[in-house]
């Protein structure tokens, strides 16, 4: 077998069906062995769309996203989208291809040292000199991209070493490492903080859905009672409508989300990281409160916020053994009460289309396996705000890295893991035009993506910090010279609609909910409208500002 034979079958033998990739010189060996193969290969018209599509493919459906590039430029623009699945640790392995051995360092044609540039964004590199060595190296960079804290792994292949034949190939098939343990003792310990808590809180992460561990965090939170928040990845582990879901918490977070955080006497942060825009200024973040600490990476425990309680494994099996009631009536009465009064209201007197509002009827009109992959900037944080979701793999978002052009690869990558999903990318003016090439791959696989773009003609968030904090002076935030999307997307054979008045809103969700193909839908908003409630930077979370106080 050639070497380049060799990734394709060690690829099957992973379970890979689907990879996503940009031929060129380098790895062209690699795409004359995808000729018959059973792996299905989705051409992107940009290669971190291709890494942005396998990264929504990971997130969907919890495997490993797979994807190609040549030597040179087409490595180098896969790297914002490794760095994209490194920050919210996304399983992924992403295949290079590379000048010939002896070719290494003599700054050849299409040369770079991928290597070395990956390796701050991955949790391994490997370059590849042997063609003795691809077959295991291949079963590796699985097992690493999927184990522990999961993330993106880079195996650079040189051109000769996939050109290279090999008589007899053994293909590695041992099993991944189990997840460890949780302490016993240190379970105990957090047993013992929930009963005698009188004011506990949940604030729960991205790593539930990682873990897989949904049905664990429902079972812990519907026994013991207690009150739940979530980050921005920990949207879905827990039921939007659930009774004690208080919301997102942190910058954008809900008011009653960030009240209950200021006021608990107990955290118990489930697969969470103490991120800056969770935490505001961290000092004074949750000051009355002690901390459990759960989570399956050492490195996270304790770094940010030192911990009372710190269960390091796999939180699936701790939360089982977590199952205690407090009394806390009171606690629960209060945090309900907070969540009644400061709910969000959709009565906004505007002429133009209100994009919370139409987000809000969006996702409950839809049926629960919809998926939103969004872009990044004011219309993420209205998703968060305002959409319905029942399960974490349905929220797709760029969260570490806030890539603006992550929505409409991911969306790809999420609809072609799970064909029967409906996969919507909620989108801006400024997010669309990152990766706008790929309208075409949506028509040449006819791939069912809503696109709803809303348009406010500026970089909305930068706008808004600018208005309120740069004493409205406007730099380079001007989109009013944008194109017309829905003529853009007509011109790439995708059928689109423009919405510009509140009136057309329910026709406009109508046809995204019953179109077969993809569609584009064109909203304009208002642009002068601002995403609220909103911690100022380097302020506490008690600190929020809000519409009225502007």
């Amino acid at each position: 077998m050639k070497g380049a034979e060799i990734v394709i079958r060690a690829l099957e033998k992973e379970g890979v069906d689907t990879v996503f990739g940009y031929p060129g010189g380098a790895i062209m060996p690699l795409y004359d062995a995808l000729v018959g193969s059973n792996l299905k290969h989705i051409l992107v018209r940009h290669e971190q769309a291709a890494a942005l599509a396998a990264d929504g493919y990971a997130r969907h459906s919890g495997r490993v996203g797979v994807c190609f590039a040549t030597s040179g430029p087409g490595a180098t623009n896969l790297i914002t989208g490794i760095a994209n699945a490194f920050l919210d640790s996304v399983p992924m392995v992403a295949i290079t291809g590379q000048v010939a051995t002896p070719f290494i360092g003599t700054d050849a044609f299409q040369e770079v040292d991928i290597f070395g540039i990956s390796m701050p964004v991955v949790k391994h590199s490997f370059l590849v000199r042997r063609i003795e060595d691809l077959a295991g190296t291949i079963h590796e960079a699985f097992q690493i991209a999927r184990s522990g804290r999961p993330g993106p792994v880079l195996v650079d292949l040189p051109k000769d070493v996939a050109i290279a034949e090999l008589d007899i190939v053994a293909f590695d098939d041992t099993p991944d490492e189990t997840p460890a343990r949780p302490d016993a003792h240190q379970v105990a310990t957090a047993r013992q903080m929930i009963e005698r808590s009188s004011r506990p809180l949940v604030y729960a992460g991205g790593g539930i859905r990682i873990a897989g561990a949904t049905e664990e965090l429902r079972s812990f939170v519907d026994f013991t009672g207690i009150p739940v928040v979530t980050t921005l990845q920990g949207i879905g582990s827990v039921p939007s409508n659930h009774e004690l879901n208080l919301g997102m918490l942190g910058m954008h977070g809900t008011k009653q989300a960030n009240i209950a955080v200021q006021e608990c006497d107990l955290l118990i942060c489930v697969a969470a990281r103490f991120d800056d825009r969770v935490t505001g200024k961290l000092k004074e973040f949750a000051p009355h409160a002690k901390v459990i600490h759960m989570d399956i990476d050492p490195a996270e425990v304790s770094k940010l916020r030192a911990a009372d309680c710190s269960i390091v494994g796999d939180v699936k099996v701790a939360l089982n053994f977590l199952h205690v009631r407090p009394q806390i009536d009171e606690w629960k009465s209060r945090c309900l009460t907070n969540k009644a009064e400061y709910a969000f209201a959709y009565e906004h007197k505007t002429e133009h289309v209100y994009a919370p509002k139409m987000l809000r009827d969006l996702s409950v009109a839809a049926s629960n396996n919809t998926v939103i992959s969004c872009d990044v900037g004011q219309h993420q944080m209205w998703v968060a705000q305002h959409c319905q979701f029942q399960a974490p793999e349905n929220h797709l978002t760029s969260g570490g890295l806030g890539t603006m052009g992550y929505g409409l690869p991911g969306a790809i990558g999420a609809q072609l893991a799970n064909p029967n999903a409906r996969v919507i990318n909620v989108s801006g003016d400024g997010s669309i035009m990152m990766n706008i090439q790929e309208l075409a791959t949506l028509k040449r696989y006819n791939i069912p993506v809503k696109i709803v773009l809303f348009d406010n003609q500026a970089l909305g968030m930068v706008r808004q910090w600018q208005e309120l904090f740069f004493a409205e002076r406007y730099s380079e935030v001007d989109l009013s010279d944008n194109p017309d999307f829905a003529k853009v997307a007509e011109a790439f054979g995708i059928p689109a609609v423009k919405v510009e008045r509140p009136e057309q809103v329910d026709d406009a969700i109508q046809q995204i909910l019953e179109c077969e193909g993809p569609l584009l839908v064109h909203v304009m908003i208002d642009p002068r409208e601002n995403v609220w409630p909103l911690v100022p930077p380097g302020k506490s979370n008690t600190e929020m500002m809000e519409a009225k106080a502007v």
